[in-house]
């Protein structure tokens, strides 16, 4: 037997690879249990009622909390996933499962019809996938991922066949999508950003005529209350966007909606940070990959920092200007590690100021501004608190010396997201859960927690700690 399979049959007798079997009903070990519950084989779905299929950025998150229960089925996680790679470098934001009824999930293949309205962009004709993307966690995941076990890695060459693959996403987000001509990626659809029904979407939104109710059947409503979802005029516009989208060929630029985010741009730069470390750990420099993150991180601070609001916000491409709204997405630049000091300050005093309350009226930070017109503190992405925005918030704290500050929001987050079986998202002032539970993101990032590891990227893409 060769060492590759030697390393595969070892991790695959064990459930847990590195730590000792846990108490059946400690925290780890339930969190273990909702990634095996959620696991198809080749990869994890995020529920199996809301959300039946492969998911690109809850796929990257959960890669960074299965490394610690099996690197072998982190390294599976991203490697199906950027198997339903389109030829011009977009990593699409679900893949399908063939095997899940078509009426489970809407828009379901049939709606997006990747194969034929995406085949000048390349869209694989084996795999069924959605034509929009999602936030490019991915290489950040893969390093991590890689670092979890760098024996078995290299034995199986993981990061020689996702590197050709993650740079190819790069470069697409990087030419393709920068619609503002600032050297930034936009996106062209509120989904792609991952924060689904942010307020900040809301004025771009108001551009898009709704598509008619009766052309579609919400299947989200099948699976949560109504009161915590989209409303109907809302999702309208989301499926005339994406019509309007896989009607003109998946070609970007040409749409009613384009917006650069703050939360994409600094996942992208802190991937970049990423690509560089998996460049060196296969024998090259990564000098141009850190200087493309600086230049980046220049661009977001330009384009993007409002010094009144002490956040980032989001630049609205097609209207040209900010959008005045506070959401969580404009402090997860605190996670770059070469942010100027007094921004990084700036952020930390907002998130834990009245607009978001982190650590005084709030455990987690809500997803939307506290004392903004729209907060809702059940609605989807409207005022909740995400787990995903929490684990990034913490690494930002940590990442730029808050320790004491970052150490009281892991504690919070492992205590709701326990408490709440692994919710989706929580009502930020009470922790009470809503949207789906067990939820696959939830659990792992709560694994990752349970872990001592402060393994974010120096700005050489190094280690630290």
């Amino acid at each position: 037997m060769d060492r590759t399979a030697q390393l595969t049959a070892l991790r695959a007798d064990r459930d847990i690879a590195y730590d000792p079997p846990p108490e059946a009903d400690s925290p780890h070990a339930r969190a273990a249990r909702v990634l095996e519950e959620n696991w198809t084989g080749t990869s994890t779905v995020p529920s199996r009622g809301l959300y039946p299929h492969q998911w690109s950025w809850d796929s990257a998150f959960i890669a960074i909390g299965l490394r610690h229960v099996s690197p072998l089925r982190a390294q599976t996680e991203l490697e199906t996933l950027l198997g339903a790679q389109w030829g011009d470098g977009r990593v699409p934001h679900i893949v399908f499962n063939p095997s899940v009824p078509l009426d489970a999930y809407f828009p379901s293949p049939d709606f997006w019809r990747s194969s034929t309205a995406g085949r000048a962009a390349g869209a694989p004709r084996t795999v069924q996938t959605s034509g929009i993307v999602q936030p490019p966690v991915h290489a950040l995941a893969a390093w991590l991922v890689h670092r979890a076990d760098p024996g078995l890695s290299r034995a199986r060459g993981f990061l020689t066949r996702v590197y050709p693959r993650l740079a190819a996403w790069h470069r697409y987000l990087l030419h393709r999508r920068d619609l503002g001509g600032a050297g930034l990626a936009s996106v062209v659809h509120p989904w792609e950003q991952g924060m689904d029904n942010s307020p900040c979407w809301d004025a771009p939104l108001r551009r898009v005529p709704p598509a008619p109710t009766r052309s579609f059947r919400r299947a989200d409503l099948d699976h949560g209350a109504a009161e915590d979802r989209p409303t109907d005029l809302d999702y309208g516009r989301y499926v005339r966007l994406a019509t309007d989208y896989r009607d003109g060929g998946y070609a970007d630029g040409t749409g009613l909606f384009a917006v650069e985010d703050p939360a994409f741009n600094a996942l992208l730069i802190a991937s970049e940070h990423a690509l560089a470390g998996i460049a060196r750990e296969l024998g090259a420099t990564g000098t141009a990959r850190h200087a493309r993150a600086e230049r980046l991180t220049a661009a977001l601070i330009d384009r993007m920092w409002d010094p009144a609001s002490g956040m980032f916000l989001c630049h609205d491409v097609r209207a040209g200007g900010l959008i005045p709204e506070r959401g969580v997405s404009g402090l997860i630049p605190l996670l770059l590690p070469t942010l100027p000091r007094n921004i990084a300050a700036t952020l930390v005093g907002t998130a834990h100021g009245p607009h978001f309350g982190l650590g005084r009226t709030t455990r987690l930070a809500p997803s939307y501004d506290l004392l903004g017109e729209a907060f809702d503190p059940h609605r989807y992405w409207r005022g909740p608190a995400w787990f995903n925005t929490g684990w990034l918030l913490e690494r930002g704290l940590r990442t730029h010396g808050e320790r004491d500050r970052a150490e009281a929001l892991r504690e919070a987050m492992l205590d709701l997201a326990v408490a709440s079986d692994f919710a989706e998202y929580v009502d930020p002032y009470t922790g009470k859960a809503c949207g789906t539970t067990r939820f696959s993101w939830t659990a792992a990032l709560t694994l990752d927690l349970l872990h001592d590891f402060e393994e974010l990227m120096d700005s050489k893409g190094g280690n630290r700690g």
